[in-house]
């Protein structure tokens, strides 16, 4: 049996891993959505490897909304911010279904 202490340190690190994974996505998606809004160069490595990074992120959401072109090379793309509010959704339930199992009363044995 793991001691309360093992139990802690692993449920720690479940909770930051979780956190972290969920930080990554959204600083993903939120560099995604300011490299679009302020028309950066597409042939740019980093640009590249951003949106490369994150396509298969948005693949679920692709067709949900259309992307608005502003005037120039300014472009908003509304299923990069849906993708974004649902992941961090999904990081959250996530984290509070955990947050539930967690609290639950344990049955011991004697």
């Amino acid at each position: 049996m793991a001691s309360p202490r093992t139990t802690d340190k692993s449920l720690f690190f479940t909770h930051a891993l979780i956190n972290g994974v969920t930080a990554v996505i959204e600083g993903l998606l939120v560099l995604r959505i300011a490299l679009k809004l302020f028309g950066a160069s597409t042939v740019a490595p980093f640009t590249q490897w951003v949106y490369e990074t994150t396509r298969p992120l948005l693949s679920p959401f692709e067709g949900i909304f259309p992307t608005a072109r502003l005037e120039g090379p300014f472009v908003i793309e509304f299923s990069a911010l849906f993708a974004l509010i649902i992941y961090s959704f999904i990081g959250y339930l996530i984290l509070q279904t955990l947050l539930t199992l967690e609290a639950r009363p344990t049955k011991t044995t004697r």
